[in-house]
């Protein structure tokens, strides 16, 4: 190898890495088209997840669950659904229930929340919560746990797991609950969840609210948990909450919802994580993804609430941010940033 190549790989590697400490996703941010809403007249709509299917549409993966009940049902009578569109923003059209209520004998029997869709080779892999209880609110929240269900389309036969990926851990960080679970692939062909959890404490609450690492081989699993907790913010309770995570350009980036601004100082908002390995993490340069505002094409929308980030990516490059809106407690729905990377 000659000088001038070795100059012009030390320079690439250089300017990649250069580049992949400087993101700054609220950079990216355009204005939200108008059809970029998705919502139900008869149910409150969260969680949205979306993936690009072999047909060349795009289904969206959401939580639903009947308006009448308001948003705190989303606990007690969530189910997963899927919704297809022609583009990326939408506007989105309901297809069907993709995980129903199903046997008692389930961890999953009542209530399906929290999906994010992937594709890894032929595959479909939905990443999800689910829950069983006897409709006291509390009740179900702590019957929380994380699972996956596989299928060879978007709309196809998904085959749900008989007992939970991740379970909770005596005596851990996550000893009352699982859930939020966001996956992806390692270079090295492995797979990372990083998912939320609580902690034992005074019931029914709980302990701390944290954040587990678990690394499988297999998109299906089984996941190895590691022991150190991540998104920690001193004594803080419940500091963070609805990571997603991808790789890019070298490192890992995380998402999450900042409960209360205690890492980005800018109030409730969406701060960006980003680690070396994808165990350990830590704020990045450029923190602060989005507030409460969304831009729109006559300026800002301002919610109460701005939840669940889920990119979308084309081509290797983040192309949507998808999050639930909360307004009012029969007013919920998701939307689709686009992005310009």
């Amino acid at each position: 190898m000659n000088k001038y190549k070795l100059l012009i790989i030390i320079f690439l590697c250089f300017y990649g890495n250069l580049k992949a400490q400087d993101l700054d996703v609220s950079k990216w941010i355009q204005p939200m088209p108008d059809n970029a809403i998705f919502q139900e007249k008869d149910y409150l709509v969260w969680c949205g997840s979306m993936v690009k299917g072999d047909d060349n549409k795009y289904y969206l993966f959401y939580s639903r669950w009947p308006k009448s009940k308001k948003h705190q049902a989303w606990v007690t009578d969530s189910e997963v659904a899927v919704a297809v569109s022609d583009f990326p923003t939408g506007p989105y059209k309901f297809v069907k229930v993709i995980l129903p209520k199903r046997d008692k004998k389930y961890w999953d029997a009542d209530v399906t929340h929290n999906p994010t869709i992937h594709k890894f080779g032929k595959k479909y892999y939905l990443y999800y919560m689910g829950n069983y209880g006897n409709g006291e609110w509390w009740n179900h929240r702590n019957h929380q746990r994380i699972g996956v269900a596989v299928a060879n389309s978007p709309t196809g036969k998904w085959k749900r797991c008989k007992k939970p990926l991740i379970d909770t851990t005596t005596n851990s960080f996550d000893h009352l609950l699982t859930s939020n679970p966001s996956v992806t692939q390692r270079p090295d062909g492995k797979f990372l969840m990083v998912y939320k959890a609580v902690s034992n404490g005074k019931m029914p609450f709980g302990g701390r609210v944290l954040h587990g690492v678990a690394i499988a081989d297999k998109p299906e699993g089984p996941f190895i948990k590691q022991p150190k907790p991540i998104f920690v913010k001193d004594t803080v309770k419940f500091a963070a909450e609805d990571p997603y995570i991808w790789f890019q350009e070298g490192k890992y980036w995380a998402i999450v919802k900042d409960m209360k601004g205690v890492f980005t100082n800018a109030g409730t908002s969406l701060a960006l994580f980003e680690s070396p390995n994808g165990l350990d993490w830590q704020p990045a340069k450029n923190i602060l993804v989005s507030t409460l505002k969304i831009p729109i094409n006559q300026g800002f929308k301002t919610v109460v609430k701005l939840e669940r980030p889920q990119l979308y990516f084309e081509n290797g490059k983040p192309k949507i941010l998808f999050c639930a809106v909360y307004e009012s407690d029969t007013v919920n729905y998701n939307v689709a940033i686009p992005l310009k990377y």
